[in-house]
C-alpha cells in the first residue's frame, strides 16, 4: 500500500468514528460551561465521570461522583435525580459523551458539558 493509500484510509477511519460519536450523541445537548451554570441554577445536577484520581485533583463544587466504569453498576445511585436534567462531565467530553447515552438510553433526561472541567475551569479565569 503506498503512503497516499494509506493516509487516505486513516482520514476516513478517523472521520468514521467522528461520524458514529455524533450520531450516538445526537439528541443528548451540548452545553457550554456558561449554558451549564445556568442549567445548574435551574436544577440540574452535575455527574462527574472521571476516575478517583482525577476527582482528586479538581473537581467542580457541588457535583455527584460516578466513574465512567462504575456506572452501569451504580445507575440506581441516580434514580432520585430521574426528574432532574444531569449534565455530565470528564476532562475534555469523550468519557461524558459515553456517560450522557448510556443514561439517555436508560430514560434519564441527560445533557454533556463540552469540553469538560478543562472548559469549565478556563471559563472561571
Amino acid at each position: 500500500m503506498d503512503s497516499l493509500t494509506l493516509i487516505i484510509v486513516i482520514v476516513s477511519v478517523v472521520a468514521l468514528f467522528i461520524g458514529l460519536k455524533k450520531f450516538r450523541m445526537r439528541g443528548i445537548p451540548q452545553y457550554s460551561p456558561e449554558e451549564a451554570r445556568q442549567r445548574i441554577r435551574e436544577g440540574a445536577v452535575l455527574l462527574d465521570v472521571r476516575t478517583p484520581a482525577e476527582r482528586k485533583q479538581t473537581s467542580i463544587a457541588g457535583s455527584l461522583h460516578i466513574p465512567l466504569n462504575e456506572l452501569s453498576a451504580k445507575m440506581k445511585t441516580l434514580e432520585r435525580n430521574k426528574s432532574r436534567e444531569i449534565i455530565v462531565y470528564c476532562a475534555s467530553g469523550n468519557r461524558s459523551g459515553v456517560a450522557s447515552v448510556q443514561l439517555k438510553k436508560a430514560g434519564f433526561n441527560v445533557a454533556n458539558l463540552q469540553g469538560g472541567i478543562g472548559a469549565w475551569n478556563f471559563s472561571n479565569l
